[in-house]
């Protein structure tokens, strides 16, 4: 009964107290600490080999590369990072002599950048000296690595000054044979000497490993005893780099974090024996100059990026879009960032916790599932987003923003139904056939359904936001679409039927042999609703008479039947490298076919006229010339149809009250360090989402002490008769 009585008070005491669903520890209560999650440990944190989202929401807060996307301002718009100033490219003949940017025969660009003096890198051991200047940590035994399993756990750390030295080693580390860049061909392409530099490591890398005995770690590849013909070291903080022709898209790729730079110091510490075997490289502990360092990795737990004490700060934005400053997002400009002291990321599996505990206040921000999005948004009559009563009454608020993105139905140019091979007629028949699916596949109900309207429908292979792309009446796709009452729909499925019948097929049989058409779709079909959209396409097929089956494999089985050609149609997306419509349209370059020559162009298209104004508009720099250059070039991919153009995503997110300066940014994932916590709030708002509920608990309890006074009413009268 005593029992019984004072777990009743606890119970009381507790009600009162701390919320009892935290997930975080007690001690973390109230810091400055943003949450977030992952679902899976992002595979590499090294920026010569990190490509992908997941990756780059960690190391774009740990590298900086020379250049940067203005937070705010739209279209993106490049500005310094570490750099001085934007770098003018000079341009010169084959001959050495200096041409103007209008120059038809230039034969090399050279971009010449100057860094800031006085920026440094985050502490870390690889930089430890002793009092003598020499290096503590760069020459170690494996026992040495006894009690080490994290840089953290080195007694000693140091830093030094960022030099223009340490992006030119970057450079030569995207040419290493054992670290694979994912951009070393295309690179190749451009920096002058890269390739041969690639070439001349490879043939070293291999004398150096048959050397070694057999079961030892592989020994590292020095890069410092050759240097790369079109990459040149001026002064501490100055260096080079000449590209081949006139290729202006340069400059973005010095935003990217492959051009951020590593410490040769950071690859010494990492390569020694015994530290791969503890997981000890940059692709777990990256070492940089950014606003944030890599402090925990458990890629089964969590990730926690804390604040760089090195980092030398950077003033807030002072101008953006004119609705920016009504949103709030100028509040804070010219105060010095980061404003957060870290990120906790914990590894979330499945989606109904996370929705869960963001509900609850445990997570600053979040995205909308398919599942959660009725939950979360209401979409008005027009078409617009707008919060839910539930969501808008706990302050949260929704910010969308179109992706630099493409997806898109491919048609295989190659294939002898559906492609642009044979004479004349049979190409104009096959046009004909690829124009009336396009009419069919109603991309706007797509949206509906398996987007919750998540996405703007394709006119084209451009996205809103980046240029050249149209929008209004010029914007739309006058082979798909017709105007009708001042508004704008798609073409009706008689007139897709009367082009099916035109390309040869009438009620989809052909008209020769009476066989009905059917065409072969290939997709790794998986995922949650890949049944319901491969029976929607279905769908689509069947209401102008073609039979559509489908063709499924695993993604590596799909990606090699792309590169052979082995395809007719099938499912692809493409997200922007950099903001430029060059990063569109090579996709459908011909000299860049993926069967023939192993290029980005999937689809194998080839137009000689396309491909033509494709070489004129690539190295152009924007302005009425060149949008008039892609009008041309987009109308007659329309006409030609190699692609249906499905839809642009849409990106829905949605942020917590106390978490402000939240502007989404479709190229660049570096803005944590613009965030800022009202952490008074955000504990406030816990404690009354989270309040708990005790009675039923006190119910139980009050319900077993009624229980056994029965008992003790029989026990005591036990007693006295005993007595």
């Amino acid at each position: 009964m005593r029992f019984l009585l004072a777990l009743a008070c606890l119970l009381l005491v507790a009600a009162c107290g701390e919320v009892w669903n935290n997930p975080y520890p007690a001690g973390e209560s109230g810091k400055n600490i943003l949450y977030s999650s992952f679902s899976e440990r992002p595979k590499h944190l090294d920026p010569a080999q990190a490509y992908t989202a997941d990756e780059y929401d960690f190391i774009w807060q740990v590298y900086e590369p020379p250049l940067q996307y203005h937070y705010l301002e739209r279209p993106y718009t490049l500005i310094p990072a570490t750099a001085a100033a934007i770098p003018k490219p000079r341009y010169f003949s084959g001959a050495g002599t200096e041409l103007p940017a209008s120059a038809g025969d230039i034969a090399y660009s050279v971009y010449e950048i100057h860094i800031k003096p006085g920026i440094r890198y985050q502490p870390h051991p690889a930089f430890a000296r002793d009092a003598a200047g020499r290096s503590l940590y760069l020459d170690l035994v494996p026992g040495d690595l006894r009690d080490k399993f994290r840089p953290a756990d080195f007694p000693k750390n140091g830093s030094r000054e960022l030099v223009a030295a340490d992006y030119v080693y970057q450079i030569k580390r995207l040419a290493h044979p054992r670290i694979h860049s994912p951009i070393l061909g295309h690179m190749s392409d451009y920096i002058v000497g890269l390739k041969e530099y690639a070439a001349l490591l490879e043939q070293e890398d291999k004398v150096l490993q048959a050397g070694r005995p057999e079961g030892t770690p592989p020994a590292w590849t020095s890069l410092s005893k050759h240097e790369i013909a079109g990459v040149e070291l001026v002064d501490r903080y100055t260096y080079r780099i000449k590209v081949r022709g006139k290729y202006p898209q340069f400059i973005y790729w010095l935003a990217m974090p492959f051009f951020a730079p590593v410490p040769p110091e950071a690859d010494r510490f990492y390569a020694q024996a015994g530290m791969a075997e503890k997981n000890l490289s940059l692709d777990w502990y990256p070492v940089g100059t950014g606003p944030y360092m890599l402090s925990e990795n458990n890629p089964n737990a969590r990730m926690v990026l804390s604040r760089n004490p090195s980092f030398r700060g950077e003033a807030y934005p002072s101008e953006g879009e004119p609705e920016d400053a009504a949103a709030g997002l100028l509040a804070d400009a010219g105060k010095i960032a980061p404003f957060i002291d870290s990120i906790v990321f914990t590894r979330e599996k499945e989606g109904i916790p996370y929705w869960s505990k963001f509900m609850q206040g445990y997570y600053d921000q979040s995205g909308i599932s398919n599942d959660n999005f009725d939950n979360a948004v209401r979409i008005g009559i027009e078409g617009e987003a707008a919060l839910s009563p539930e969501m808008e009454g706990r302050g949260i608020r929704l910010k969308t923003s179109v992706a630099t993105s493409v997806y898109y139905l491919s048609f295989n140019w190659l294939d002898p139904v559906v492609g642009g091979q044979g004479d004349a007629a049979g190409q104009e028949r096959a046009r004909k056939l690829r124009q009336a699916i396009s009419i069919a596949v109603d991309n706007e109900e797509f949206i509906s359904i398996f987007a919750n309207g998540r996405g703007v429908p394709g006119q084209g292979p451009i996205p809103p936001g980046i240029f050249g792309f149209r929008g209004g009446d010029d914007g739309f796709n006058p082979v798909v679409y017709e105007k009708a009452g001042g508004t704008w729909r798609r073409k009706s499925i008689a007139q897709a039927k009367k082009l099916i019948a035109e390309a040869g097929y009438p009620n989809g049989r052909d008209v020769n042999t009476g066989v009905p058409l059917v065409l072969y779709l290939d997709t790794t079909g998986g995922g949650p609703g890949g049944k319901a959209r491969l029976d929607w396409y279905r769908k689509q097929f069947q209401k102008i008479d073609v039979q559509l089956e489908f063709r499924t494999s695993d993604w590596n089985r799909f990606q090699e039947k792309i590169r052979k050609g082995n395809t007719q149609l099938f499912f692809l997306g493409w997200n922007a490298d950099y903001p430029d419509p060059e990063n569109f349209m090579f996709l459908l370059h011909g000299p860049q076919g993926a069967v023939k020559l192993g290029g980005e162009n999937k689809a194998n298209y080839s137009n000689p006229e396309f491909d033509r104004l494709f070489e004129r508009m690539k190295n152009m720099d924007n302005g009425p010339e060149r949008q008039g250059i892609i009008d041309r070039m987009v109308a007659l991919l329309r006409q030609d149809a190699p692609w249906v153009w499905a839809y642009h995503p849409k990106d829905y997110s949605l942020y917590h009250a106390w978490l402000a300066n939240v502007k989404p940014n479709q190229m660049a994932r570096n803005g944590l360090k613009f965030y800022r916590l009202d952490t008074a709030q955000r504990e406030a708002r816990r404690a009354g989402w989270n309040r708990p509920v005790a009675w039923p608990m006190l119910l139980i309890l009050l319900l077993l002490v009624l229980g056994t006074l029965p008992a003790l009413r029989t026990w005591r009268a036990r007693e006295r008769a005993r007595a």
